[in-house]
């Protein structure tokens, strides 16, 4: 039978999710419930010099900080370490092993810091803690640099030596590699020890699979948190991982007291605050990448998932785990340049165009909320015949002459009303967006129409401003282009449109909108909004 440490890390793991605020009643509770179960090893937060001590969180400047948090409280037959991201805490933060409510430090380190972090662990091992050498990312080592890590960690003989797979890309076949060859090179007397994340929902089964291997000759750690607490798609369930060793491997956990924990505690954090296997994750974990990477794509709301799949293809390997805003924003650039020669089509827009009115129309909630207003501008001009085109949506009980179409992603929205439009509007779109069938009455440059110093670089109404004058049209009069607001106040008719910024962000967003105009110099054209907006300066 497998010698197996159940260890919990819903303290620490799961912080991420509340920046570690658990509330101290709360911590107590869980560390207690923890205990009474018969929990092996317990992981009680983070140790890091940049915070400073709360009692209601578990993140903490030095080893003292936790002995203010946890003092009286009986450890039971637990073990308890914390941890340290290795660089945010020095050693002097530390105290010695005897004075310390921690029996353990479990230190994270990447692999490009492997060597300065082992000589970290040895500093620890030498107060008298129990150390617990994290390679983090573990999916970025291949075996002739797990070897060279595998020789550091046996000099340094460690309690334990965990795989972390930190953004949850192991199968079955993939982590028994990983995990049969760090068995067979390392000393015997170090425990080897598995942290799972749950973004391709295979947390617990991998687990198993680790439990499961037969004649393994060392003892083994498997991480968990309650309720399978944790950032990204979260962590193994510790509750479901104790149920199967009791039924499997003979082991006397008390769940019921992890189940009161989760009811009492965890289950109101998660309505709060949901973790678990999202969408985001698996595709994260799909393309083997930091999940960021995704969110970043999937917040521009431009692309589509075939375009966010070929904007990750082309992650180097070495940027792939270390997340670098800078660089994705220049591959989505890259990636939205889709060349084309627009000369006929710009000169047939203004052919149709010259001379005349617009009115654009843009997806903003006043387009619908002061539909009053353009229709007493549109009875106004009737004699005009303004031309009217709208932005990225089709206005509904709103004729429209055309449509301009700039996001591949609303594209994938419009296209089934698009394919039954039989010649009610025309249809324009930049170079970047690819017709599923047919093609668009006019397709325009993307690459020309960019203002490479907006925040925006791509915003489809300065685009269209760019088209507009060249085609020398007389006047351009826009409603539904509302700016943006905070991020908990609807900003587009169609919520799914929305963004997720601050108040503040907001309002540099829609500074550098105005910005974007004037450095657009003379328009050519007479410009006016018809419904309210935030593009105007308010004295």
């Amino acid at each position: 039978m497998p010698d197996i440490n159940l260890l919990d890390c819903t303290l620490r793991d799961g912080g991420y999710l509340n920046d570690w605020e658990f509330g101290h009643d709360n911590i107590v509770n869980i560390f207690e419930r923890l205990v009474s179960a018969g929990v092996d090893i317990i992981e009680i937060g983070f140790l890091n010099a940049s915070r400073e001590y709360d009692a209601n969180r578990t993140i903490f400047p030095d080893a003292r900080s936790v002995n203010l948090t946890y003092a009286g409280l009986e450890k039971g037959t637990s073990m308890i370490v914390g941890m340290i991201d290795y660089g945010t805490c020095g050693i002097d933060r530390m105290i010695p092993a005897s004075d310390s409510f921690m029996d353990g430090i479990r230190v994270i380190f990447k692999k490009e810091k492997k060597e300065s972090a082992i000589a970290f662990c040895r500093q620890i091992k030498e107060l008298g803690y129990k150390v617990f050498a994290q390679a983090v990312s573990i999916t970025s080592y291949d075996d002739a640099e797990l070897m060279d890590l595998i020789g550091l960690v046996n000099d340094l003989e460690p309690y334990a030596f965990s795989l972390v797979d930190t953004y949850g890309l192991l199968h079955k076949n993939q982590l028994m590699h990983y995990f049969e060859f760090a068995n067979e090179h390392m000393s015997d007397t170090i425990r080897l020890g598995y942290h799972s994340h749950n973004n391709f929902q295979l947390a617990y089964a991998n687990c198993i699979e680790v439990m499961e291997i037969p004649d393994l000759g060392r003892k083994v750690v498997i991480d968990g948190t309650l309720y399978g607490m944790g950032k990204s798609a979260g962590n193994a369930p510790l509750e479901l991982l104790a149920t199967y060793m009791n039924d499997n491997f003979g082991k006397r956990y008390h769940c019921s007291q992890l189940l009161e924990a989760i009811d009492v505690t965890i289950l109101e954090l998660y309505k709060k605050i949901p973790w678990g296997y999202s969408f985001k994750f698996f595709l994260s974990a799909s393309k083997d990448c930091h999940p960021n990477y995704v969110s970043y794509l999937m917040d521009k709301k431009k692309l589509s998932v075939k375009s966010i799949n070929e904007v990750l293809d082309k992650l180097e390997r070495s940027k792939r785990l270390s997340y670098d805003q800078a660089y994705v924003e220049r591959l989505y650039v890259e990636y939205q340049k889709q060349e084309c020669d627009d000369t006929v089509d710009r000169k047939q827009l203004r052919e149709w165009l010259e001379g005349r009115d617009i009115l654009l129309l843009g997806p903003g909630k006043h387009v619908v909320e002061q539909r009053d207003r353009i229709e007493a501008w549109l009875e106004e001009r009737r004699t005009d015949d303004p031309v009217r085109i709208s932005i990225n949506f089709i206005p509904q009980g709103l004729a429209t002459d055309a449509v301009f179409i700039s996001n591949a992603k609303r594209y994938v929205t419009l296209s089934t009303k698009l394919c039954q439009n039989t010649d009610c509007f025309r249809t324009l779109a930049t170079s970047n967006v690819t017709k599923a069938s047919g093609a668009f009455d006019y397709v325009f440059n993307y690459n020309s129409l960019l203002d490479e110093q907006a925040m925006i670089v791509d915003n489809p109404m300065i685009m269209m401003f760019r088209l507009l004058r060249e085609a020398g049209v007389r006047s351009v009069s826009l409603a539904g282009f509302d700016g943006y607001v905070k991020a908990d106040a609807p900003n587009y008719i169609n919520p799914n449109m929305d963004h997720s910024f601050s108040r503040e962000k907001a309002a540099e967003i829609n500074q550098d909108v105005r910005d974007s105009i004037e450095r657009l110099g003379p328009l050519g054209f007479v410009l006016e909004y018809i419904t309210d907006t935030l593009y105007i300066e308010r004295p």
